[in-house]
């Protein structure tokens, strides 16, 4: 078995975590599937930002994890949530996703789940201090 390889973020590939002092509202199915004053957002080289919701902020009954597994070697696996009907729709197959136990790196994504713009309804950003 081959191991897996783990990468550091550098200047080829640059990735950054941090408080975003948005409100993060994600919903699917008209139904609010997370809101939070507390995300994460981590940008990654040449990626769109990414938000990552704390798992407290994240309707979990509306979420059902999936046998779905992908690896970053920046960051390490990745679990899966389909989003649960009726609040799901047909494109809410593995709509989320986390990483458990993140390389050191990204070490404080652990714990946040983030969700695939096309697999829900929205991803809002307020700030309400504007």
């Amino acid at each position: 078995m081959t191991a897996q390889q783990i990468l550091e973020p550098g200047a080829d590939h640059p990735i950054t975590v941090e408080a975003n002092p948005v409100r993060i509202i994600v919903t699917a199915g008209g139904q609010v599937i997370a809101d939070t004053r507390s995300a994460l957002t981590l940008r990654e080289a040449s990626y769109p930002p990414v938000h990552y919701i704390p798992r407290e902020d994240v309707d979990m009954e509306l979420l059902e994890a999936t046998d779905q597994v992908t690896y970053c070697p920046y960051k390490g696996d990745a679990g899966y949530f389909s989003i649960s009907s009726p609040a799901g729709g047909q494109n809410s197959a593995n709509a989320a996703w986390t990483y458990e136990a993140p390389y050191p790196a990204v070490s404080g994504i652990a714990g946040h789940l983030a969700f695939y713009p096309d697999r829900v309804d929205a991803i809002t950003e307020l700030d309400e201090q504007a």
